[in-house]
């Protein structure tokens, strides 16, 4: 009997889309490998083996943490991009990487929304506004009118240009309409010693970033920018009760998967994903960083993916920020 071109494709196509199912349905049956782009015992990492741990017991599978710091986290994403497609190997998704990257540098080394899947965001970060104790500023009115006297004089600091905590700097100064000098470190383990010094003054940081300068009463939290109040921080108002609305911002992590991984994989590890942030242990272990845990379905992160790209591309177009080579 004598097959057609055509024939033969569709029996192969069959084949190749039956033993994706089977693998699917077996999925996972050894180790889980999630690269992560930042470096051990950052906030992102941390928060993200708090889950982790939960969704191995979920799925019945370790799941093996991989540190490639670099670049902003562009170098440990680029490699999860180039990962095969089988769910084995996944990627922590970042706002940074996966979303404000695409218009701060002239070239990734990989295109967050056409090789990477954002299976779902999982941890909000709510920036909170600081200032050193040296400023003397003890509200976010104060600071409001103190920068409005003095455009430019009062400055922040943040992990790198491009980081979250830069742009949440400039986008306070876009909202509260006032003029703000940067700081960037490359060594964020000295930006809390100068805080309390006052040697730099304001920080619109993670929680994790300035909690040694708000334990040692070296900073003060004058509001946490996000639509309430971070467990961790009770008595720090929200932006919007301290009278600045318009000033909402939060850094956020999640996980992600090189685009080809069968659906039925990506399902099966959204729905990990979601079980495990109803787990209270799970739930303790974010407060205790200031996290806030999110969970989407696919089709719902893929929107949120699109929409953080626009919010991101627009603060830093407005802030006049030149493209890092």
């Amino acid at each position: 009997m004598k097959f057609s071109k055509s024939w033969a494709i569709a029996l192969w196509a069959a084949a190749a889309l039956a033993a994706n199912s089977a693998s699917a349905q077996s999925y996972p049956n050894r180790p889980i490998t999630v690269i992560m782009p930042f470096a051990g015992g950052s906030a992102s990492d941390v928060v993200s083996r708090v889950l982790f741990n939960k969704m191995a017991a979920l799925l019945g599978q370790p799941i093996v943490v991989e540190n490639k710091p670099g670049a902003g986290g562009n170098l440990g994403t680029a490699l999860a991009a180039k990962a095969a497609a089988d769910g084995y190997t996944l990627v922590g998704a970042a706002s940074g990487p996966l979303a404000a990257n695409l218009t701060l540098y002239k070239e990734l080394g990989y295109d967050p929304q056409k090789e990477i899947v954002l299976i779902s965001p999982f941890a909000s970060f709510t920036i909170v506004v600081t200032a050193s104790t040296k400023l003397g500023v003890t509200t976010v009115k104060d600071l409001v009118e103190r920068a409005k006297k003095e455009p430019g004089a009062l400055n922040y600091g943040s992990v790198g240009i491009g980081s979250s905590q830069h742009l949440a700097g400039e986008y306070f100064a876009q909202a509260a309409g006032v003029k703000l000098t940067h700081i960037p470190y490359r060594n964020i383990a000295q930006f809390g010693p100068d805080l309390i010094a006052g040697t730099v003054q304001l920080g619109f940081a993670w929680y994790p970033n300035v909690s040694g300068p708000l334990t040692a009463n070296g900073a003060v939290a004058l509001a946490v920018a996000g639509d309430a109040r971070l467990p961790v921080l009770p008595n720090t108002p929200t932006t919007a009760q301290a009278g600045l609305p318009q000033y909402r911002f939060d850094g956020w992590f999640g996980l992600g998967a090189p685009a080809g991984v069968p659906r039925e994989i990506l399902q099966r590890l959204n729905a990990a994903l979601n079980e495990a942030l109803k787990d209270p242990a799970v739930r303790t272990g974010f407060e205790d960083i200031g996290a806030v845990p999110i969970g989407l379905d696919l089709d719902k992160s893929r929107t949120f993916l699109d929409d953080e790209v626009v919010k991101y591309r627009d603060i830093i177009t407005k802030a006049g920020i030149a493209r890092i080579e």
